[in-house]
């Protein structure tokens, strides 16, 4: 082995040494201005069977860029886990009464490997170039050593195998960015019948559940409703506006009402009916925002019309455009058209051109 210290020239950073499954480890901080200095990502250089991180997905990093610069304030992004393929040097500072505190040397010529974080490092680097300012915050840096980077591969499986995204309901439960997101919160806590009908941490509801709605169903049919795109801001008279639809939608719809008075439970109601279901709320939101748009001054009077609206599944009307062969509702998003397109028509609502085309498919 080659101890590349020799050269005498290193990287010298205030750590803190670790022991994990007997083998050492160092945490860092490091000013975000290094990271694109030191940590060197190239995997055109790199062949796969040698790589210890995936492929650079560049289709998220303009994301991760826009997050970094539009909240220099308020971000949150969490350690980088790197390999170093040689020896390093920790030197305690004060070894009697703390040991474990010191500064780390990494050799200059020592291949540092990202084992986690290399979308964060690529995100740092064109954050950088937008806002130099940035790099004088710090990130944490996880160092291990594993010499011939034998281990590498090992530890990115290890280290992404039981990483679980969460629920997109508990996210827009928690995500104080997105508009959509405090929208359906908003919703969801004002609104009937959302108001206590809605599942905050899950994206499925069991069929033994209380609930009707989720917050990311809520979300998804809000966002059809007023015409939105993620992210795009809503304005206090938009947010009026949907409150005043679903509120309206809920007084022409006797099995909510059933529901929320507690002559109907909620698991009989999910059993027998299509708008206990995300795609009914959905189709919902699809055909509102048509018959808004198409009459911003009289549609709270077509609504009225919903309440003849005959929602059971056993009614072939919409079975056959939302039910499949198994039996199961499907909530692709050709199947919330045909349902949106059959509410349509029941409202007297003209179907689009590809609307149309969409129903005589349909039929075939």
């Amino acid at each position: 082995m080659n101890n590349h210290q020799d050269s005498g020239y290193c990287f010298s950073f205030p750590a803190v040494r670790g022991t994990q499954a007997g083998r050492p480890f160092y945490i860092a901080t490091c000013p975000l201005r290094t990271i694109p200095k030191i940590f060197v990502f190239d995997e055109e250089e790199v062949p796969p069977e040698l790589r210890a991180q995936r492929t650079l997905n560049k289709s998220r990093i303009p994301a991760m860029v826009k997050y970094l610069v539009e909240n220099p304030n308020d971000y949150v992004f969490s350690a980088l886990t790197v390999s170093v393929d040689t020896t390093v040097t920790f030197t305690d500072s004060d070894p009697v009464n703390t040991p474990n505190l010191g500064i780390l040397k990494v050799p200059l010529d020592a291949q540092i490997l990202i084992n986690d974080g290399q979308h964060r490092r690529k995100a740092i680097e064109e954050a950088l170039k937008e806002n130099p300012d940035l790099g004088s915050d710090n990130i944490p840096v996880l160092f291990f050593v594993d010499e011939g980077l034998v281990r590498s591969q090992q530890m990115f499986v290890d280290l992404n195998k039981y990483a679980v995204k969460p629920n997109t309901s508990l996210a827009d439960c928690y995500d104080k960015r997105d508009p959509s997101s405090e929208v359906a919160r908003y919703l969801a806590a004002n609104i009937q019948p959302f108001k206590g009908f809605t599942e905050m941490e899950k994206s499925n509801i069991s069929s033994s559940s209380g609930k009707l709605f989720t917050l990311s169903g809520i979300k998804q049919a809000t966002r059809s409703l007023m015409g939105k795109s993620p992210k795009e801001p809503y304005s206090e008279q938009e947010k009026e506006i949907a409150a005043d639809f679903w509120q309206t939608i809920f007084s022409f719809t006797p099995e909510w009402k059933m529901v929320c008075n507690k002559e109907l439970s909620p698991s009989q109601f999910r059993q027998e009916y299509i708008h206990a279901h995300g795609i009914g709320l959905h189709a919902l939101g699809v055909m509102g925002h048509t018959l808004i748009t198409a009459q911003p001054d009289e549609w709270r009077d077509t609504l009225k019309k919903l309440d003849k609206v005959d929602w059971r599944k056993s009614n072939t009307t919409f079975a056959k455009r939302c039910i499949n062969q198994q039996g199961r509702l499907s909530k692709a998003t050709i199947n919330i058209q045909l349902v949106a397109n059959a509410l349509k028509i029941e409202l007297g609502l003209a179907l689009s051109p590809e609307e149309r085309t969409l129903e005589l498919q349909a039929q075939k």
